[in-house]
């Protein structure tokens, strides 16, 4: 399925055709439209979700089905120490759970973009939401979620979705990027 429905396709220019500025507007409208579309299974409104670095695989748990997704840590957001880290500098992630990561700094080298190769970063939430959607547009990320906690906040991208009901039935939700 696409963004607004089956069939449709998010249509995102290639990264190196844009400005930092352009891409940020980009990601931050690739979020809203990702938000909105996998809102429609229910994304924001599990009863718990987590994450098994080992296979890659984030899970929502909700009162009728389950949602699964390969997944990839894009970095932690902790408020009280005001701090971004790069997944990819991160030595509680595993290399494999930090791929989209090491593109975004591969991304930001190769156009001399600073900011984003440095491994921590002094941030609000402001600062981590740009981070974020500059990831998401630079990766072209089908699925983007915000973790919860407290000290550190995980931002986690994901692919296709598996749903499976408590029925046995399962659908695969999908979003596409031109």
């Amino acid at each position: 399925m696409g963004i607004f429905g089956r069939g449709k396709r998010l249509v995102a220019s290639k990264p190196e055709s844009a400005d930092l500025a352009t891409l940020l507007l980009q990601g931050e409208e690739m979020i809203g439209q990702l938000a909105q579309a996998h809102m429609s299974w229910g994304l924001g409104t599990a009863d718990r979700w987590g994450l098994d670095q080992r296979t890659g695989i984030i899970t929502w748990t909700f009162p009728d089905k389950i949602a699964t997704a390969a997944a990839q840590i894009i970095g932690s957001y902790n408020p009280s120490a005001a701090s971004w880290l790069w997944a990819w500098a991160n030595e509680s992630i595993l290399p494999e759970m930090s791929r989209d990561s090491r593109a975004v700094r591969a991304w930001a080298e190769t156009h001399g973009q600073t900011v984003l190769t440095q491994p921590k970063v002094e941030t609000d939430d402001d600062m981590a939401a740009t981070l974020s959607a500059l990831a998401v547009r630079i990766t072209r990320a089908t699925g983007f979620y915000r973790g919860s906690g407290t000290a550190s906040i995980p931002i986690i991208s994901f692919g296709d979705v598996t749903l499976a009901t408590n029925d046995g039935k399962t659908s695969t939700f999908k979003v596409a990027i031109e």
